[in-house]
């Protein structure tokens, strides 16, 4: 299968989507709404998830979506773009450049593109399961330090408590040498460019979670639930993404 064309029309989404999200980033007036969950939502989420459903439905009429803001549309297509306009809506309304757009595509169910681009500072990360690219540039997951060598990353440090073992998760962030929370897709992407070593998230949608897998995979890296299950099957709902020599460690830290 030829994944060109999708590759370069993904650029296009991640192009349009930064034109409706630059203008609000750091503006006092872009407004915060709350939505059912308590989560956070702006114009610029929404503008930016109506223009790529507007370019998707266009360029691919028969293609499906699932989109964090809009929901479903043809979900049991051969193909489905799955859209997270503002990763990090939490990071965008207090100015920091630590959100991203997702954009990924499923072939049959199975995540095979995926895209995290960070309009701020100007990066966009491709990868289609065997290569990761970052602007162009090819990247991997560094070498495996041992675990009190590595740095671990989590969006929110309140989290696993809630939704995992968090007696687990604080042993974990004990043993490594450097733990932060730059976390939501930003995580993710240093984890694969070589910048960090480990990426956890106790509790995810698909739309967070399903265009990280090719990216990560790409970059040499693996990415797993919280339990060490496929990250793309259905239901999956939390993930874990480090370089594959670390990982039966991690995950043995994180379910003891």
């Amino acid at each position: 299968m030829n994944l060109d064309p999708y590759q370069n029309f993904i650029r296009e989404l991640a192009a349009a989507s930064a034109a409706a999200i630059l203008p609000w980033y750091g503006s006092r007036a872009v407004g915060v709404e709350r939505k059912a969950d308590e989560s956070p939502v702006t114009v610029a989420d929404r503008g930016a998830e109506e223009v790529m459903r507007r370019m998707i439905e266009k360029r691919f009429p028969d293609h499906g979506i699932v989109g964090e803001e809009y929901g479903t549309v043809n979900g049991n297509a051969d193909f489905v773009w799955v859209l997270d306009p503002i990763d990090g809506t939490k990071s965008f309304i207090t100015a920091v450049p630590l959100f991203g757009t997702l954009i990924g595509l499923l072939h049959q169910g199975k995540p095979v593109l995926g895209c995290v681009h960070q309009p701020i500072l100007g990066q966009l990360m491709l990868g289609d399961g065997k290569v990761t690219t970052l602007n162009g540039e090819r990247v991997q997951v560094r070498p495996a330090p041992r675990l009190d060598g590595a740095t671990l990353l989590t969006s929110d440090p309140l989290l696993p408590a809630q939704h995992q073992n968090g007696a687990a998760f604080d042993s974990l962030a004990r043993s490594v040498r450097l733990y932060r929370s730059f976390g939501d897709c930003y995580g993710y992407l240093l984890v694969a460019s070589g910048w960090a070593d480990i990426m956890v998230d106790p509790i995810m949608n698909s739309w967070d979670l399903l265009p990280l897998i090719p990216c990560i995979e790409g970059a040499g890296a693996k990415i797993t639930d919280w339990q060490g299950r496929d990250a793309s099957r259905p239901g999956a709902n939390s993930a874990v993404a480090c370089a594959p020599e670390l990982l039966d460690e991690v995950l043995k830290r994180l379910n003891p």
